[in-house]
């Protein structure tokens, strides 16, 4: 009891650090908006929760828009908007009461109708509000997308310019106005997106503005007698990393004041993407799509204080609190299931290393549940990582100290004569064969599709490890045979050693989880004296 209790409090004291250090803020550079100043313009949707522009042409309430605008005017003189349906053509009106100017934009796309219509929408919107609307942003990287020509583009560039008195635009990623440069003869000013995360290679966020300086240069020098403006700039706060370029609160932060600091002494003009967290982005792009904004998209509260501290797990201490309960649990059920007979150190040394690893991990597994959901299938997917997360351990530590070995997939699953019993036993299979079934399903994702899919490597070493710290001798490769347990543990391998050549050494999100893959399969491959190995 001694031992154990002993145990307990370091491996309490390993998460409780642990989480100290993960919690801890990150100190800023100087705030690059001085008192009285603000944001030369923001990307703007007025979208909430389960609202999306796909679908019906159903407006949004003008009262929601209102409410988002108020907030707004407090840290931006202008919005940039990108269509002119869902009610999105109500900005400029209610935008014209709160003091706020209007990038307006008009989404063109391979439908020539809806195309017409969104001309005409605008085009309308620009004659009504000459006072609000600043600028006309025709089409938003319809030439990335491919769904226009750059001779149609043009033509409808120069459509909406012979109709209105303001200045007329079209916006798209940095390298297509330079692959199609014919498209700034038609235009007033040329305007570039420069979104580092998402270059071919990824830029980390510590080298952002250097990144954004050097591609504005090299467009200006493209386009000497044009402003090139920068329509959109931005960093997201969650999501899976791509190389060395990580989403995260304070990654975020950092982007943001870094550019805008570079654009003040520089005297360009920025606009930032965006000023709520999109959630019906993530349809297209996944987690990380749904988190750009400057304000969260539920709370609509902000993110980040100019110059001010960041943290990126500001809620530390509920989640080493989390943690602590489970360790505590683990031990608990180690003392339960071994409480008939005395257990040697080397028992509780693997309980505890269950729990100091499970346990500082699952405050980051269950935080990511919402984060990394949205559909039914992500909700299930999600839920099921995080049970397995927190039954892992448990039956883990009681099979450790009763000499339970994790049976085979067929003990559980097979011929009726043939499963094994016991109530630990059959649990500690069920849990098993779930959590690599997860683990397979993530790692084929990240093969064969890897663009936007996360790495759930905070779920996956709380399930992992414990079962690991169920081994007794080192698996035999020579042992691995052609069944389930073969057949999962050499993808896990294969798709390990391909996800890190993939998303290369910077990404350590990418090494961790392919560590977790590892030791998921090690547990798989029969021991020389693995029960079922004969």
């Amino acid at each position: 009891m001694g031992v154990a209790a002993a145990l307990l409090a370091a491996a309490a004291t390993a998460i409780v650090a642990a989480w100290a250090w993960l919690g801890s803020v990150v100190e800023m550079p100087a705030a690059p908006i001085g008192p009285g100043e603000k944001l030369e313009c923001i990307s703007y949707a007025p979208f909430r929760g389960a609202q999306n522009p796909f679908g019906p042409d159903v407006p949004i309430d003008p009262r929601q828009i209102d409410e988002d605008l108020a907030q707004l005017k407090l840290i931006t003189n202008c919005v940039r908007t990108y269509s002119v349906d869902h009610g999105l053509d109500q900005i400029p009106g209610i935008a014209r009461r709160h003091g706020v100017k209007v990038m307006q934009g008009l989404w063109l796309s391979s439908l020539p109708d809806l195309s017409r219509k969104q001309v005409e929408g605008a085009v309308a919107l620009a004659k009504q509000y000459p006072d609000v609307i600043t600028a006309v942003i025709v089409g938003n990287e319809v030439l990335l997308r491919g769904e226009m020509s750059a001779p149609q583009l043009a033509r409808t560039i120069r459509e909406v310019k012979a109709q209105v008195t303001q200045p007329v635009t079209y916006a798209d990623v940095w390298e297509f106005w330079l692959r199609y440069r014919e498209i700034a003869t038609a235009v007033d000013f040329v305007t570039i997106h420069i979104l580092p995360y998402w270059e071919d290679f990824p830029i980390p966020a510590r080298n952002a503005a250097a990144h954004v300086d050097a591609i504005r240069k090299q467009v200006v020098a493209a386009f000497p007698d044009k402003e090139v403006f920068i329509g959109e700039f931005g960093w997201p706060s969650a999501g899976r990393m791509r190389e060395g370029a990580l989403p995260s609160p304070a990654e975020q932060a950092r982007a943001l004041q870094d550019v805008l600091a570079i654009a003040k002494r520089e005297n360009f003009r920025v606009n930032l993407i965006e000023a709520y967290d999109q959630p019906w982005k993530r349809q297209l792009e996944g987690t990380v799509g749904g988190h750009w904004g400057l304000f969260d998209g539920t709370r609509r509260t902000p993110k980040l204080a100019w110059g001010q501290p960041v943290s990126d797990h500001p809620h530390w201490k509920w989640q080493a609190g989390a943690g602590v309960t489970l360790a505590v649990l683990i031990f608990g059920a180690a003392l339960m299931a071994g409480q008939r007979r005395p257990q040697p150190l080397q028992a509780w040394l693997r309980v505890a290393l269950s729990a100091a690893v499970s346990g500082t991990m699952i405050g980051w597994a269950l935080v990511n549940i919402p984060i990394e959901s949205l559909t039914p299938g992500d909700w299930l997917r999600s839920l099921s990582w995080g049970a397995v997360a927190l039954a892992a351990p448990v039956l883990a530590a009681a099979a450790v100290v009763s000499d339970t070995p994790a049976p085979s997939f067929a003990r559980i699953i097979g011929r009726r004569t043939e499963r094994v019993e016991g109530r630990l036993a059959i649990g500690l299979g069920l849990v098993l064969i779930v959590t690599t079934l997860l683990a397979v399903q993530a790692a084929l994702g990240l093969v064969f599709d890897p663009r936007y899919r996360d790495f759930s490597f905070p779920a996956l070493s709380a399930a992992a490890v414990p079962f690991a710290a169920l081994r007794t001798s080192w698996p035999r490769l020579k042992s691995l045979r052609p069944g389930a347990e073969g057949v999962a543990a050499a993808t896990l391998i294969l798709s390990a050693v391909y996800i890190v050549l993939n998303e290369t050494v910077a990404n350590w999100q990418a090494l961790w989880f392919a560590g977790g893959l590892l030791v998921l399969a090690i547990t798989l491959v029969p021991g020389r004296d693995a029960p079922d190995s004969k």
